[in-house]
Protein backbone atom coordinates (compact mmCIF):
# COMPACT_ATOMS: atom_id res chain seq x y z
CA UNK A 1 0.00 0.00 0.00
CA UNK A 2 1.26 3.66 -1.03
CA UNK A 3 1.94 6.46 1.59
CA UNK A 4 -0.57 8.75 0.39
CA UNK A 5 -3.38 5.26 0.50
CA UNK A 6 -2.36 4.48 4.02
CA UNK A 7 -2.40 8.01 4.95
CA UNK A 8 -5.88 8.63 3.48
CA UNK A 9 -7.52 5.89 5.01
CA UNK A 10 -6.49 6.84 7.95
CA UNK A 11 -7.96 10.37 8.05
CA UNK A 12 -11.23 8.68 7.01
CA UNK A 13 -11.03 6.47 10.22
CA UNK A 14 -11.07 9.38 11.98
CA UNK A 15 -13.78 11.12 11.03
CA UNK A 16 -17.52 8.96 9.92
CA UNK A 17 -17.04 10.01 5.90
CA UNK A 18 -17.55 8.12 2.49
CA UNK A 19 -15.62 5.40 3.80
CA UNK A 20 -17.03 4.74 6.73
CA UNK A 21 -20.74 5.05 5.05
CA UNK A 22 -19.76 2.55 2.21
CA UNK A 23 -18.25 0.22 4.51
CA UNK A 24 -20.80 0.38 7.07
CA UNK A 25 -22.03 -2.79 6.14
CA UNK A 26 -19.31 -4.72 5.31
CA UNK A 27 -18.26 -3.64 9.26
CA UNK A 28 -21.23 -4.53 10.98
CA UNK A 29 -20.16 -7.93 9.08
CA UNK A 30 -17.05 -7.98 10.35
CA UNK A 31 -18.09 -6.51 14.39
CA UNK A 32 -19.98 -10.09 14.12
CA UNK A 33 -17.23 -12.71 12.79
CA UNK A 34 -15.29 -11.38 15.13
CA UNK A 35 -17.70 -12.04 18.12
CA UNK A 36 -18.52 -15.02 16.98
CA UNK A 37 -14.71 -16.38 16.58
CA UNK A 38 -13.97 -14.97 20.03
CA UNK A 39 -17.40 -16.84 22.00
CA UNK A 40 -16.30 -20.60 19.72
CA UNK A 41 -12.74 -19.88 21.64
CA UNK A 42 -14.33 -18.85 25.00
CA UNK A 43 -16.86 -21.49 25.09
CA UNK A 44 -14.12 -24.38 24.62
CA UNK A 45 -15.39 -25.03 21.14
CA UNK A 46 -11.89 -24.98 20.34
CA UNK A 47 -9.13 -25.19 22.66
CA UNK A 48 -6.59 -22.82 23.13
CA UNK A 49 -2.69 -24.15 24.07
CA UNK A 50 -2.18 -23.27 27.40
CA UNK A 51 1.77 -22.94 27.95
CA UNK A 52 3.04 -24.34 31.63
CA UNK A 53 4.76 -20.86 32.21
CA UNK A 54 2.23 -17.73 32.29
CA UNK A 55 1.83 -15.94 29.40
CA UNK A 56 1.49 -11.58 28.94
CA UNK A 57 -0.31 -10.67 25.85
CA UNK A 58 0.45 -6.97 24.44
CA UNK A 59 -1.68 -5.65 21.90
CA UNK A 60 -4.52 -3.13 20.64
CA UNK A 61 -7.96 -2.28 19.22
CA UNK A 62 -6.81 -0.63 16.35
CA UNK A 63 -4.79 -1.36 13.17
CA UNK A 64 -1.65 0.96 12.63
CA UNK A 65 1.14 1.72 15.43
CA UNK A 66 -0.02 2.26 19.00
CA UNK A 67 3.36 2.06 20.63
CA UNK A 68 3.36 -1.74 21.72
CA UNK A 69 6.46 -2.75 20.80
CA UNK A 70 8.77 0.05 23.09
CA UNK A 71 6.35 -1.25 25.83
CA UNK A 72 7.25 -5.17 25.55
CA UNK A 73 11.00 -3.96 25.81
CA UNK A 74 10.37 -2.38 28.77
CA UNK A 75 8.26 -5.52 30.28
CA UNK A 76 11.21 -8.11 29.18
CA UNK A 77 13.56 -5.51 30.86
CA UNK A 78 11.32 -4.88 34.11
CA UNK A 79 10.78 -8.44 34.34
CA UNK A 80 14.25 -9.77 34.43
CA UNK A 81 14.61 -6.70 36.77
CA UNK A 82 12.70 -8.73 39.14
CA UNK A 83 13.85 -12.23 39.17
CA UNK A 84 11.91 -13.99 35.39
CA UNK A 85 13.47 -15.41 32.58
CA UNK A 86 11.64 -13.54 29.86
CA UNK A 87 11.44 -14.45 25.91
CA UNK A 88 8.76 -12.99 23.35
CA UNK A 89 6.70 -14.31 20.62
CA UNK A 90 5.40 -12.77 17.72
CA UNK A 91 3.68 -12.97 14.24
CA UNK A 92 6.79 -12.12 11.87
CA UNK A 93 4.85 -9.52 10.28
CA UNK A 94 6.36 -9.44 6.75
CA UNK A 95 8.59 -11.98 7.06
CA UNK A 96 9.06 -14.88 4.30
CA UNK A 97 10.26 -17.64 6.12
CA UNK A 98 9.28 -21.08 4.22
CA UNK A 99 9.04 -22.82 8.00
CA UNK A 100 7.63 -21.46 11.03
CA UNK A 101 8.00 -21.30 14.26
CA UNK A 102 11.67 -19.33 13.08
CA UNK A 103 13.83 -18.76 16.76
CA UNK A 104 15.29 -14.76 15.42
CA UNK A 105 18.60 -13.70 16.87
CA UNK A 106 20.14 -9.98 16.51
CA UNK A 107 21.66 -10.81 13.38
CA UNK A 108 18.34 -12.70 11.74
CA UNK A 109 17.65 -11.64 7.92
CA UNK A 110 14.49 -9.32 8.82
CA UNK A 111 13.04 -10.19 5.54
CA UNK A 112 12.87 -13.71 6.46
CA UNK A 113 11.74 -13.56 9.99
CA UNK A 114 9.97 -9.56 9.94
CA UNK A 115 11.55 -6.05 11.04
CA UNK A 116 10.06 -6.10 14.90
CA UNK A 117 11.31 -9.50 15.22
CA UNK A 118 15.03 -8.56 14.69
CA UNK A 119 14.14 -5.15 16.83
CA UNK A 120 12.77 -7.34 19.45
CA UNK A 121 15.79 -9.73 19.46
CA UNK A 122 18.51 -6.74 19.16
CA UNK A 123 16.74 -4.31 21.97
CA UNK A 124 15.28 -7.23 24.23
CA UNK A 125 18.55 -9.59 24.78
CA UNK A 126 15.87 -12.20 24.97
CA UNK A 127 15.00 -15.37 23.08
CA UNK A 128 12.70 -14.59 20.92
CA UNK A 129 10.33 -16.82 18.16
CA UNK A 130 7.94 -15.97 15.47
CA UNK A 131 5.34 -17.47 13.99
CA UNK A 132 2.05 -17.07 12.89
CA UNK A 133 0.77 -20.12 15.32
CA UNK A 134 1.69 -18.35 18.63
CA UNK A 135 1.28 -21.26 20.92
CA UNK A 136 3.99 -23.08 18.37
CA UNK A 137 6.06 -20.63 18.71
CA UNK A 138 5.72 -20.19 22.59
CA UNK A 139 6.24 -24.28 22.05
CA UNK A 140 9.26 -23.82 20.50
CA UNK A 141 10.63 -21.24 22.84
CA UNK A 142 10.36 -22.90 25.85
CA UNK A 143 11.81 -26.40 24.21
CA UNK A 144 14.98 -24.33 23.30
CA UNK A 145 15.40 -21.58 26.20
CA UNK A 146 15.13 -21.78 29.82
CA UNK A 147 12.11 -19.10 30.22
CA UNK A 148 9.91 -18.83 32.64
CA UNK A 149 7.54 -16.31 31.20
CA UNK A 150 6.28 -15.25 28.10
CA UNK A 151 5.62 -11.95 26.51
CA UNK A 152 2.84 -12.49 23.06
CA UNK A 153 3.66 -9.12 21.02
CA UNK A 154 0.82 -8.00 19.22
CA UNK A 155 -1.40 -11.69 20.58
CA UNK A 156 -4.71 -9.58 21.42
CA UNK A 157 -6.62 -11.38 18.98
CA UNK A 158 -5.13 -14.70 18.75
CA UNK A 159 -6.96 -16.51 20.94
CA UNK A 160 -5.38 -19.60 19.89
CA UNK A 161 -3.48 -18.79 22.77
CA UNK A 162 -4.30 -18.66 26.22
CA UNK A 163 -3.38 -15.54 28.32
CA UNK A 164 -2.85 -15.07 32.00
CA UNK A 165 -2.74 -11.45 31.66
CA UNK A 166 -3.84 -8.50 28.88
CA UNK A 167 -2.40 -5.43 28.51
CA UNK A 168 -3.80 -3.02 25.67
CA UNK A 169 -2.07 -0.20 24.46
CA UNK A 170 -4.07 3.01 22.80
CA UNK A 171 -2.89 5.78 20.50
CA UNK A 172 -3.51 8.32 23.15
CA UNK A 173 -3.95 11.14 20.44
CA UNK A 174 -5.77 9.17 17.68
CA UNK A 175 -7.26 6.87 20.18
CA UNK A 176 -10.16 4.67 18.04
CA UNK A 177 -10.97 7.54 15.32
CA UNK A 178 -14.88 7.18 14.52
CA UNK A 179 -15.18 3.68 16.70
CA UNK A 180 -16.23 2.05 13.98
CA UNK A 181 -15.07 -1.45 13.02
CA UNK A 182 -13.38 -2.51 10.03
CA UNK A 183 -13.62 -1.31 6.54
CA UNK A 184 -15.39 1.05 7.75
CA UNK A 185 -13.13 2.61 11.29
CA UNK A 186 -9.81 1.52 12.46
CA UNK A 187 -11.03 -1.31 15.03
CA UNK A 188 -10.14 -4.63 14.95
CA UNK A 189 -12.68 -5.41 18.20
CA UNK A 190 -14.98 -3.22 20.19
CA UNK A 191 -14.37 -0.69 22.51
CA UNK A 192 -16.27 -3.13 24.97
CA UNK A 193 -13.57 -5.30 24.65
CA UNK A 194 -11.20 -3.40 27.18
CA UNK A 195 -14.04 -4.16 30.21
CA UNK A 196 -12.06 -7.50 29.64
CA UNK A 197 -8.68 -7.00 29.66
CA UNK A 198 -6.36 -6.14 32.59
CA UNK A 199 -4.51 -3.33 31.74
CA UNK A 200 -5.09 -0.68 29.47
CA UNK A 201 -1.94 1.93 28.46
CA UNK A 202 -2.43 5.18 27.27
CA UNK A 203 1.04 6.15 24.55
CA UNK A 204 1.02 9.96 25.05
CA UNK A 205 -1.92 11.89 26.02
CA UNK A 206 -4.17 9.97 28.86
CA UNK A 207 -7.31 9.36 28.56
CA UNK A 208 -9.74 8.12 30.94
CA UNK A 209 -10.14 4.95 32.52
CA UNK A 210 -6.13 4.28 31.10
CA UNK A 211 -2.71 4.58 32.90
CA UNK A 212 -0.29 6.79 31.17
CA UNK A 213 2.60 5.95 29.06
CA UNK A 214 5.11 8.50 27.11
CA UNK A 215 8.11 7.85 24.76
CA UNK A 216 11.65 8.98 26.19
CA UNK A 217 14.43 9.74 23.26
CA UNK A 218 17.44 8.40 24.84
CA UNK A 219 19.81 9.24 21.69
CA UNK A 220 20.83 8.51 18.39
CA UNK A 221 24.07 5.68 17.72
CA UNK A 222 25.56 5.53 14.42
CA UNK A 223 23.73 3.04 11.81
CA UNK A 224 26.77 1.00 11.12
CA UNK A 225 28.66 1.15 14.94
CA UNK A 226 26.42 1.24 17.71
CA UNK A 227 29.93 2.57 19.58
CA UNK A 228 28.98 5.48 18.46
CA UNK A 229 26.65 7.60 20.33
CA UNK A 230 24.92 11.08 19.19
CA UNK A 231 22.95 13.35 22.00
CA UNK A 232 19.78 15.01 20.02
CA UNK A 233 20.73 17.75 21.50
CA UNK A 234 23.47 17.75 19.52
CA UNK A 235 21.58 18.73 16.32
CA UNK A 236 18.81 21.66 18.16
CA UNK A 237 18.40 24.37 15.85
CA UNK A 238 20.24 22.42 12.79
CA UNK A 239 17.95 20.72 9.89
CA UNK A 240 18.09 17.06 9.70
CA UNK A 241 16.58 14.25 7.39
CA UNK A 242 14.41 11.92 9.47
CA UNK A 243 12.48 9.12 7.71
CA UNK A 244 10.13 6.54 9.23
CA UNK A 245 8.29 3.75 8.03
CA UNK A 246 6.02 3.01 10.54
CA UNK A 247 2.71 3.30 11.84
CA UNK A 248 1.65 6.93 12.55
CA UNK A 249 5.02 7.92 11.57
CA UNK A 250 4.04 11.37 12.34
CA UNK A 251 4.47 10.68 16.34
CA UNK A 252 8.21 9.78 15.43
CA UNK A 253 8.57 13.36 13.98
CA UNK A 254 7.37 14.81 16.18
CA UNK A 255 9.15 14.39 18.63
CA UNK A 256 12.46 14.88 17.27
CA UNK A 257 10.77 18.45 16.49
CA UNK A 258 10.15 18.59 20.30
CA UNK A 259 13.93 18.50 20.93
CA UNK A 260 14.35 21.38 19.07
CA UNK A 261 15.58 19.73 15.12
CA UNK A 262 14.64 21.35 12.47
CA UNK A 263 12.93 17.85 10.78
CA UNK A 264 12.67 17.31 6.93
CA UNK A 265 10.51 14.18 7.13
CA UNK A 266 9.82 11.28 4.78
CA UNK A 267 7.20 8.92 5.97
CA UNK A 268 7.08 5.42 4.60
CA UNK A 269 4.55 2.69 4.65
CA UNK A 270 4.30 0.23 8.12
CA UNK A 271 7.03 -2.15 7.15
CA UNK A 272 7.71 -0.48 4.24
CA UNK A 273 10.83 -2.94 2.35
CA UNK A 274 13.36 -0.44 2.01
CA UNK A 275 15.97 -0.24 -1.37
CA UNK A 276 18.98 1.91 -2.22
CA UNK A 277 16.27 4.46 -3.75
CA UNK A 278 14.46 5.36 -0.90
CA UNK A 279 17.77 6.22 1.20
CA UNK A 280 19.38 8.53 -1.69
CA UNK A 281 19.02 12.01 -1.09
CA UNK A 282 20.71 14.55 -2.83
CA UNK A 283 22.29 16.77 0.81
CA UNK A 284 24.56 16.34 2.99
CA UNK A 285 21.68 16.33 6.43
CA UNK A 286 22.40 14.15 9.10
CA UNK A 287 20.08 10.97 8.42
CA UNK A 288 18.13 10.01 11.23
CA UNK A 289 15.72 6.96 11.22
CA UNK A 290 14.11 4.33 13.57
CA UNK A 291 15.21 1.34 15.40
CA UNK A 292 12.44 -0.56 13.63
CA UNK A 293 13.18 0.78 9.77
CA UNK A 294 17.52 0.06 11.11
CA UNK A 295 17.09 -3.41 11.05
CA UNK A 296 16.22 -2.94 7.11
CA UNK A 297 18.44 -0.35 6.15
CA UNK A 298 21.94 -1.44 8.08
CA UNK A 299 22.67 -3.70 4.66
CA UNK A 300 21.41 -0.81 1.77
CA UNK A 301 23.40 2.39 3.29
CA UNK A 302 26.96 2.88 4.92
CA UNK A 303 26.83 6.65 4.98
CA UNK A 304 28.92 8.25 7.81
CA UNK A 305 25.88 10.87 8.80
CA UNK A 306 23.17 8.12 9.39
CA UNK A 307 21.92 7.77 12.88
CA UNK A 308 19.99 5.70 14.52
CA UNK A 309 17.18 7.17 17.26
CA UNK A 310 16.79 5.02 20.42
CA UNK A 311 13.24 5.59 22.47
CA UNK A 312 12.31 3.98 25.71
CA UNK A 313 8.60 3.42 26.96
CA UNK A 314 8.25 4.93 30.53
CA UNK A 315 4.82 3.43 31.89
CA UNK A 316 3.79 5.61 34.79
CA UNK A 317 3.84 4.26 39.17
CA UNK A 318 0.54 3.20 39.03
CA UNK A 319 0.47 0.78 36.12
CA UNK A 320 3.79 -0.89 37.64
CA UNK A 321 2.30 -1.17 41.12
CA UNK A 322 -1.01 -2.67 38.96
CA UNK A 323 1.18 -5.44 37.12
CA UNK A 324 2.94 -6.30 40.48
CA UNK A 325 -0.21 -7.48 42.14
CA UNK A 326 -0.99 -9.21 39.16
CA UNK A 327 2.02 -11.06 38.57
CA UNK A 328 1.18 -11.93 42.42
CA UNK A 329 -1.94 -13.09 41.82
CA UNK A 330 -0.80 -15.37 38.95
CA UNK A 331 -0.71 -18.45 40.43
CA UNK A 332 -4.11 -18.41 41.91
CA UNK A 333 -5.46 -17.45 38.16
CA UNK A 334 -3.49 -20.41 36.54
CA UNK A 335 -4.94 -22.55 39.50
CA UNK A 336 -8.80 -21.05 38.27
CA UNK A 337 -7.86 -21.62 34.51
CA UNK A 338 -7.28 -25.54 35.07
CA UNK A 339 -10.32 -26.19 36.46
Amino acid sequence: MSRFLQHWIESQWQRTGALAVLGLSLALLFRLLVALRRAVWRLGLRRSYRAPCPVIVVGNLTVGGSGKTPLVLWLAQWLRGQGWRPGIVSRGYGGCARHWPQQVRPDSDPRVVGDEAVLLARQSTCPVCVGPDRGAAVEALLTHTDCDIVIADDGLQHYALARDIEIVVIDGQGGFGNGLMLPAGPLREPVSRLRSVDLVVSNGERRSGTHAMRMRPTGAVALNDERQVHPLEGWRGRRVRAIAGIGRPERFFDMLRRQGLRVEAVAFPDHHDFSVADLAFDDDLPLLMTEKDAVKCRRLIHRDDTWVVRIEAVPEAPFILRLERLLDELPARREQAHR
